[in-house]
């Protein structure tokens, strides 16, 4: 089981990313006592040496879902500032979701493409009208199904449908890693101070 949890410390003060550096610890740490393994995929520093503004951790092993879980939410470090000794604030939050690092990919293969001959109705006098030179291509895998009537030619048209069905997954694929980029980078805006699911001390 793998499970990929993002830290961020929002749009929080820089003692929010000295907070995101001491829960990541306590993570790995806790993670470690119940025999699963972290990494820490992405790191963005913070302004500080040792602070971060956010990091994607990798978490692996049996019970890696329900240990995400426990971590995910509002978390709070509960302790004073280390850099404001004037600021009587003790509470500083951030953020831990689970997210998707990794669409799918779709490998094309034309072994999984069904080629249909048709005809088709419009311009193109007798010749097309008699003859089925048009190609109904459907891809097994994903649905994406293309006609291409564009040749005289069986075997041109074919070759068409055959590039037109690459193309639209490939774009399809670009698509959904946009999504699931703009998904987590959303993740640094959801963070609501006050009701942490977790409180963690020094």
């Amino acid at each position: 089981m793998i499970v990929h949890l993002l830290l961020s410390a929002g749009r929080g003060p820089q003692e929010c990313a000295w907070a995101l550096a001491r829960l990541l610890r306590r993570l790995e740490a806790d993670a470690s006592r119940q025999d699963l393994r972290t990494h820490r995929v992405q790191t963005v520093p913070g302004d500080r040496p040792g602070t971060y503004r956010s990091v994607l951790v990798q978490i692996t092993g049996v019970g890696a879902e329900p240990f995400a879980a426990s971590w995910t939410g509002t978390l709070c470090w509960q302790a004073p500032s280390p850099y404001r000794t004037s600021t009587g604030r003790k509470n500083w939050y951030v953020i831990a979701q689970p997210c998707q690092v990794d669409t799918p990919r779709t490998r094309f293969a034309e072994a999984d493409v069904d080629i249909v001959a048709c005809r088709t109705g419009g311009p193109g006098g007798q010749h097309r009208n008699k003859v089925s030179t048009a190609v109904r291509a459907t891809h097994r895998p994903s649905g994406i199904v293309v006609v291409v009537d564009s040749e005289r030619q069986l075997s041109l048209n074919r070759r068409i449908a055959m590039q037109l069905l690459r193309q639209r997954i490939e774009h399809g694929e670009e698509a959904a890693e946009r999504a699931v980029t703009t998904a987590r980078w959303r993740i640094h805006d959801e963070l609501v101070r006050g009701n942490p699911t977790r409180i963690e001390r020094p």
